[in-house]
């Protein structure tokens, strides 16, 4: 398996990627339900919700809705879907303290740590990512991963969303980096492996999901086989 040739700098995904999103984000909305009293089963509410995100995520990478729409509209769909009866009010009310509590939950995938502390010597650590940038900076604070990266570029401060080709030159040239010494690890086929390869960015897939994928692109199944390129 060759490794990656002349790398200084690696970027990684944060979402899915080294922060467990799906972990922490059943956790918020737990808490967030016994708060608001709302009786639902969890891994009812999850079991749609988790498609309805991922489609809305996928509109506003592509500017189609609003960050106000996907906050509402995610659970709005999700509710209607499970023909759970709620108000507007309390959809918005829940659409604010899911986001506010989710910071508060930190479970980060398995390896994590290790391979952050692995890389820190060797080479320079980014992250690039569509998250809210003022929940992203939560999230890397309360988990302590701050420290790793010298630079976090979210694309809210950037103004596009990956896999648009300008948040990845603005990441560039916040890191001092040049393409052919750069990697972009990350969970998304569409907005980091095809993102950094189309502006030039060598990339490694995190398949957690082991879905079929191009011959041509190389992965990782769990965060430790990084050793295995790097």
């Amino acid at each position: 398996m060759s490794k990656f040739k002349n790398i200084k700098h690696i970027f990684f995904d944060l979402d899915h990627t080294l922060w467990d999103f799906d972990k922490n984000s059943k956790e918020s909305y737990a808490f967030i339900f016994q708060k608001n009293n709302i009786d639902i089963n969890i891994d009812t509410f999850l079991n749609s919700y988790s498609e309805i995100n991922h489609q809305y995520w996928k509109l506003y990478r592509e500017n189609k809705v609003t960050k106000a729409a996907l906050k509402h509209g995610r659970l709005h769909d999700t509710f209607k879907k499970i023909n759970h009866s709620i108000s507007k009010e309390l959809i918005n009310i829940l659409a604010e303290e899911y986001l506010e509590n989710l910071s508060n939950y930190n479970h980060l995938f398995e390896g994590t740590i290790k391979i952050l502390e692995y890389l820190k010597p060797k080479y320079k650590l980014h992250i690039i990512t569509n998250g809210f940038h003022e929940i992203q900076f939560k999230k890397m604070q309360n988990a302590n991963l701050l420290n790793y990266f010298d630079t976090v570029v979210t694309s809210e401060s950037t103004g596009v969303k990956k896999p648009n080709p300008k948040i990845f030159f603005h990441a560039l040239k916040q890191a001092n980096a040049k393409t052919y010494e750069s990697v972009m690890i990350g969970d998304s086929l569409e907005a980091d492996i095809y993102g950094a390869k189309n502006v030039g960015i060598s990339a490694l897939y995190f398949n957690q999901e082991t879905q079929k994928i191009p011959k041509s692109i190389l992965q990782i199944k769990k965060l430790n086989e990084i050793k295995l390129f790097l």
